[in-house]
């Protein structure tokens, strides 16, 4: 089967349009990948997994994935066309392993006590639970071979869950590459992360030093995927530009990759005592981090805004406008991506879990086929709909927390 699937693909006009974005080593390394054929509306796609690169060809949708150092590019039918969604499966898995966190050291005001943080969107306590490597397995196991990276959800230290190096490991096995948020590691905890991990992000909390150290213990091991996530509001702004001037200066971040700013949504505990950044000092952070050359990023959240800003600034050139907004990926849950909890329920981001429309998800474990069962579901289908017609300026919009699209506030 594998072999009829490659001969038929091998003269197919897409699939030499991907295979002219691989490098000789990619192109070495899908020589001998393993092929496998999906079917979707009539459309035939096949995926090329190899130990280091896998590609997607279609007729509508086509990507090829680095799995060494992160790298993506997706086309549609030409290759200045960017597909809407994914019609063969999500890219990216964003997986909830445990809810069990005791927060970080520094967050009440005492370095030496743990506390939870104060703007936890899931609200998480030591009173929580783990997901289970059978029921991850699973789960790993329905999807189509679209899907490049999981990105675990864990706690503070990568310690609650006990099963957790077993899903990477088994991540590896598979060929998908696992990902982590962390916040306070040991040196343990940096070796093991060292071994499974493509990349790591390290949040910033009250005490800097805690997050600066260990992304030091990261780059040290040689991992060179290791970014800061700032969550950022009104009030957490300074503690956004304090992180953006240290990247110039702290020893500890010369080797890291870039801080990722993640913009508010009020849920869990941030749903009080915290308020969306003003546009003005949104715009601030930006041109300081341009002017200064500082690698940095934002989740798609906030995309919206980062584009309003780059098409606004006078000091940009077309291209560098344009260069930018490519890079630029707006709400992209359940098109590209999308998100399970620890009782293997999928939503399309786990920001919508529990709000209106998404009160309870659709159950992993009871699904057979992931593309039939779950992909195109009813319900994220009217989700898919909804998320596409809402496009603005070229950019999706939050639909479950519409402030953050906002230019005004």
């Amino acid at each position: 089967m594998e072999k009829k699937i490659k001969n038929q693909v091998l003269n197919n006009a897409m699939f030499i349009k991907v295979y002219h974005l691989a490098t000789e080593e990619q192109r070495e390394d899908l020589s001998t990948s393993k092929a496998y054929g999906y079917t979707v509306d009539g459309k035939d796609y096949i995926i090329f997994d190899g130990k280091k690169t896998k590609i997607c060809v279609g007729p509508d949708y086509n990507f090829i994935f680095d799995k060494t150092n992160g790298n993506f590019k997706r086309f549609g039918k030409t290759y200045e066309e960017d597909p809407t969604y994914s019609p063969v499966g999500p890219e990216i898995w964003d997986c909830e392993a445990s809810t069990i966190c005791q927060g970080v050291s520094g967050n009440n005001g005492d370095n030496n006590v743990k506390s939870p943080c104060k703007f936890c969107y899931k609200s998480n306590t030591l009173n929580g639970e783990n997901l289970s490597f059978e029921d991850f397995k699973k789960m790993v196991d329905l999807f189509p071979k679209t899907l490049t990276q999981i990105a675990i959800g864990s706690d503070s230290q990568a310690t609650s869950n006990p099963d957790l190096w077993k899903m990477m490991e088994y991540c590896r096995k598979v060929g998908i590459v696992p990902n982590i948020t962390v916040a306070e590691i040991s040196d343990e905890t940096a070796d093991k992360l060292a071994k499974y991990c493509g990349a790591t992000a390290i949040s910033r909390y009250s005490n800097k030093n805690i997050c600066y150290d260990s992304v030091k213990k990261l780059t040290d091991r040689g991992m060179t995927q290791i970014n800061i996530h700032s969550m950022l509001s009104l009030n957490t702004f300074d503690a956004c530009m304090e992180t953006a001037k240290d990247f110039l200066t702290d020893e500890r971040l010369k080797k890291m990759g870039a801080i990722v700013f993640l913009g508010l949504k009020k849920k869990g505990r941030a749903k009080t005592n915290f308020d969306t950044v003003p546009f003005d000092k949104f715009k601030q952070l930006i041109s300081f981090c341009l002017e200064n050359k500082i690698r940095f990023g934002f989740d798609s959240c906030s995309a919206c805004r980062f584009e309003k800003v780059v098409k606004d600034m006078e000091n940009l050139t077309k291209e560098q406008k344009d260069s930018l907004i490519m890079l630029s990926e707006s709400c992209e849950s359940g098109i590209l991506s999308f998100y399970t909890n620890i009782n293997s329920e999928y939503f399309p981001c786990s920001f919508t879990e529990g709000e209106k429309g998404w009160e309870k998800g659709l159950s992993m474990l009871e699904a057979k086929d992931f593309i039939k069962d779950i992909w195109y579901h009813p319900k994220n289908l009217d989700w898919r709909n909804r998320l596409i017609s809402s496009t603005r300026n070229g950019c999706r919009q939050c639909l479950s927390f519409p402030e953050i699209n906002s230019y005004k506030v």
